[in-house]
C-alpha cells in the first residue's frame, strides 16, 4: 500500500503492461465467471462457490476489497491465500513491473492473477472491482459465462453520471461469442447491456425473459426453458438475495450442474458484512441482551434492500450506528431506512481519510427525518443505545470500511 497509490484510474495499459512481463497468467487460468454490477457482485460469486464447490468443483475466487485481512480477496482452490504464497507472488509482481507505475488496485489483481494460474482448479470467479470495461479484471479474452447483477447508480464520479452510461461500463465485460446471465435490471441498463451484447455477438439469459425466480411460500422458485426446480431460500437474507440466487441458478445450469448443486448454493454461501449477525466478541459482551447486526452495503439500492431484509426479522426496535465514506449518496442510502430506525448514531471510520464526519452522517439523517446523534465511537454508541433500550436490535453500517474495522477489532 505504500508502494502504489490507493487511487482509481481506469485504464488498461498498465495491466497488459506488467501481465506481459509476468508471462501473460490470465491466459493460463482455469474456466473464468466475470461478475459485474452494482450491487450484489459479492454474494451472487459466494453462492456460486459454495454451488461449485459442493459438486467437488475445485474453485479459486478474487473478490475486493476485503474487510479484515488482505487475504481474502484471494482464494486459491478453495483456500485463502497463504501468507507465504501472497508475499511470493506480489514479489514476483513487483520484480516484473520495475519501476513503472501502478495502481494498489492494479497490482494485488495480477498477483491473483499470478497465483490462480500457479494452481490447478476447476473454475475462476472473478468479481469486478469498479465498473468492467476498464477494471483491472476485464483481461480475460473469453470467460466461461459472464454475470451482470442488478446497476443502480454508484461511483459517478468514474463511471458516469446517468444510469446508461454507468451500465456501458459494466456491460464492458462482454466479449465475443460468450455467454452472459443478466439479473435484474431497469430498462435504460438492460437496453445497454442488450447494445453492446449485440456488438459484440454475446448471448444473453436475462431475468424476465429467458430465467424466472420469485420466493413463495418460503421456498424459492426457478424456472426456465429447461423447467422448473423448488429450492430452499437462500442463508443470505433478503429479496435481493432471491434475484441474485436466480442469477446464480441460471450460471450453474448452463454449466450443466445438478438442482443439488443449486441447493448446496442457497444453504451453503457465507458472505460476511451482508446483514450479518454477530454472536460473539467484546461488542457483544457490551451489547448486552441487544442484537447486533453488520452490513457494509453503501449506496440508495444497498439502503433499500437492507430495509426490506431488516423487515423479514422478528420485529424489535432498530437503532442504527453509521458510518460512510464521502463520496456516497449518505441521504440517499438512510431515506429507505428511515421509517424502520428508533434512532441513529454517526461515527467517523477510523483510519480512513474519507470518511465522513459524524456530524455529517448525523446532519443527513437528520435531513431524512430520523432522531440522530453523534457518537465518538461503535463502542460508546452501543453503551448509548443499550442504556436507552435494552432489547434493541444494533445495526452497523454504511461502509465496508466501518464493517472491516469492526470484524478485526471483534474478532
Amino acid at each position: 500500500m505504500s508502494l502504489h497509490p490507493k487511487i482509481i484510474d481506469l485504464t488498461l495499459d498498465r495491466m497488459t503492461h506488467l501481465l506481459a512481463a509476468l508471462g501473460h497468467p490470465e491466459r493460463h487460468l482455469p474456466p473464468v465467471i466475470h461478475i459485474a454490477g452494482t450491487n450484489g457482485k459479492g454474494s451472487t460469486q459466494a453462492m456460486l462457490r459454495a454451488g461449485l464447490e459442493a459438486e467437488g468443483n475445485s474453485v479459486h475466487a478474487y473478490t475486493s476489497p476485503h474487510l479484515a485481512r488482505f487475504h481474502e480477496r484471494i482464494r486459491v482452490a478453495g483456500e485463502l491465500i497463504s501468507e507465504d504464497d501472497l508475499i511470493k507472488t506480489l514479489e514476483a509482481c513487483e520484480t516484473a513491473n520495475g519501476e513503472t507505475p501502478i495502481t494498489y488496485f492494479e497490482i494485488t489483481t495480477c498477483a491473483a492473477l499470478l497465483a490462480f494460474s500457479q494452481t490447478p482448479a476447476d473454475y475462476t470467479l472473478l468479481e469486478v472491482g469498479l465498473g468492467g470495461r476498464l477494471d483491472a479484471t476485464n483481461v480475460i479474452d473469453k470467460p466461461e459465462i459472464c454475470v451482470i447483477t442488478p446497476i443502480s447508480i454508484d461511483h459517478e464520479a468514474y463511471l458516469g453520471d446517468t444510469l446508461a452510461k454507468i451500465a456501458f461500463e459494466k456491460a464492458g465485460i462482454l466479449k465475443r461469442n460468450t455467454f452472459c446471465v443478466v439479473g435484474p435490471q431497469q430498462d435504460e441498463a438492460l437496453e445497454v447491456i442488450e447494445r453492446q451484447a449485440a456488438k459484440v455477438g454475446a448471448t444473453l439469459k436475462i431475468y424476465g425473459q429467458h430465467w424466472h425466480v420469485w420466493e413463495e411460500n418460503g421456498r424459492l422458485l426457478y424456472q426456465d426453458e429447461n423447467g422448473l426446480w423448488d429450492l430452499p431460500m437462500p442463508a443470505l437474507i433478503g429479496a435481493h438475495q432471491v434475484q441474485n440466487a436466480g442469477a446464480v441458478i441460471a450460471t450453474l445450469r448452463n454449466l450443466g450442474k445438478s438442482e443439488d448443486a443449486a441447493i448446496d448454493a442457497m444453504l451453503n454461501a457465507e458472505w460476511p458484512a451482508r446483514l450479518q449477525q454477530l454472536k460473539f466478541g467484546p461488542l457483544i459482551q457490551e451489547a448486552g441482551a441487544c442484537e447486533v447486526w453488520l452490513d457494509g452495503g453503501h449506496n440508495p439500492a444497498a439502503g433499500s434492500a437492507l430495509a426490506e431484509a431488516l423487515a423479514r426479522l422478528p420485529n424489535r426496535p432498530l437503532h442504527m450506528i453509521t458510518g460512510m465514506l464521502n463520496t456516497k449518496d449518505v441521504t440517499g442510502y438512510l431515506r429507505p431506512l428511515a421509517q424502520s430506525a428508533v434512532s441513529l448514531h454517526g461515527v467517523s471510520i477510523p483510519g480512513e481519510s474519507a470518511t465522513l464526519s459524524a456530524q455529517e452522517t448525523v446532519d443527513a439523517a437528520l435531513s431524512v427525518g430520523m432522531d440522530a446523534h453523534v457518537a465518538d465511537s461503535v463502542s460508546a454508541a452501543i453503551a448509548d443505545i443499550t442504556a436507552r433500550d435494552p432489547a434493541a436490535r444494533i445495526l452497523i453500517c454504511g461502509s465496508l470500511y466501518l464493517a472491516g474495522r469492526i470484524l478485526r477489532d471483534n474478532g
